[in-house]
């Protein structure tokens, strides 16, 4: 397999970036590819949703396709076995429709409900076969997918994965009690909860079951690979807060970089967009020198040995799809009715989500 399979497309846009978010390097050096299932992956995710009963019918019909979950997915994850992808990407659309009932949990003040499905989400992780009955359609969607998850690598993956999930599932419960309190993160607090919350380790993770093995502890903690890891992690988590911005300040957030560097650095609205730009732009450049010292270690593991070969070429195919990442959350921030607040009536309330009901289980 390698880094960019053969049967990838390379795909162009004609959507229109914004000045202040337009991200030129990205555009020029990046270029954007699709998984070739994905129009098939666009059609069974959406026909999941409306099975699962995450979405209401009439808001999959509306939105599901135009807030396009699916192209995230199927931009980053190239070379990934169909079935691999597809629990990949159901699982990402769980994973919106839980942080959109979090945000309503909060909006409405239901921390009861919240604490209900934190503790839920917690028993589901450990033994997702028992939970796929649930009553509660996100418990059930998220036993579901991430026992579909479970099935592509060995138990030592899987405990890795239920790790690191269990972390993001408390980052979520500490960013509700900051709402609710009002409280706005310093810098370096919003930085160590926003790799958690943004759930860095999960989607590199999930680079493993894409090239259909579970990466040796010595090749995932190798300071190039981790560093290009995070850098993509870091860049998509920086750059979905310059976009969201305008969301958040609508919705009276307290999560956001920029929010941070305003309350507790004293920028201005001009200095922090500055500020939050030149941090985007630095994970760009810092991952390219990152991607070759983690390309230049793809090669010394291909040590002439059967099992050599196999984990560069596996080690070329993550890194690669790192650099993936980096296109595919840049356009889907462009594409994706999400962050379209200024064509919303009520510029704190998602249309597509079903406000009032969720987290009343």
């Amino acid at each position: 397999m390698h880094a960019f399979s053969d049967s990838t497309t390379a795909t162009s846009t004609a959507v229109q970036v914004p000045p202040s978010l337009s991200l030129p390097v990205i555009e020029a050096a990046f270029p954007r590819r699709l998984h070739p299932y994905w129009p098939r992956l666009q059609d069974k995710t959406r026909a999941w949703l409306l099975q699962k009963r995450l979405m209401p019918a009439d808001k999959v019909e509306e939105y599901a396709d135009g807030l396009c979950y699916t192209d995230l997915m199927a931009g980053y994850y190239i070379g990934a076995p169909d079935d691999v992808l597809q629990a990949i990407a159901d699982y990402s659309a769980w994973f919106f429709v839980w942080d959109d009932r979090h945000d309503r949990d909060i909006v409405h003040r239901r921390p009861a409900a919240w604490r209900r499905l934190r503790f839920r989400l917690h028993t589901a992780l450990d033994s997702p076969e028992d939970h796929l009955h649930h009553e509660d359609p996100l418990v059930a969607a998220f036993a579901d997918s991430v026992g579909r998850l479970f099935s592509f690598l060995p138990g030592t993956w899987n405990a890795r994965f239920a790790r690191h999930f269990h972390a993001v599932i408390e980052a979520y419960d500490q960013e509700f009690h900051n709402r609710m309190e009002g409280k706005v993160p310093t810098v370096e607090e919003y930085l160590e909860l926003r790799r958690l919350t943004f759930a860095h380790s999960i989607w590199t993770d999930l680079l493993e079951p894409s090239v259909g093995m579970e990466l040796p502890e010595s090749v995932r903690k190798y300071p190039a690979y981790r560093r290009a890891a995070l850098l993509s992690q870091e860049f998509a988590a920086w750059y979905n807060d310059l976009c969201s911005f305008p969301k958040e300040i609508a919705g009276d957030e307290v999560h956001n970089l920029g929010i941070s560097l305003i309350t507790h650095k004293g920028l201005t609205l001009e200095e922090t967009i500055a500020e939050v730009r030149r941090r985007v732009e630095d994970c760009i450049s810092d991952f390219l020198v990152a991607e070759r010292e983690a390309l230049e270690f793809a090669g010394l593991l291909a040590d002439g040995t059967p099992r050599g070969a196999e984990l560069g070429t596996a080690v070329r195919a993550c890194v690669g799809n790192m650099r993936n990442w980096f296109s595919s959350v840049y356009w889907f921030h462009h594409e994706s009715g999400r962050y379209r607040v200024d064509s919303w009536d009520d510029r704190s309330t998602p249309p597509y989500v079903n406000n009032e009901a969720a987290g009343e289980l």
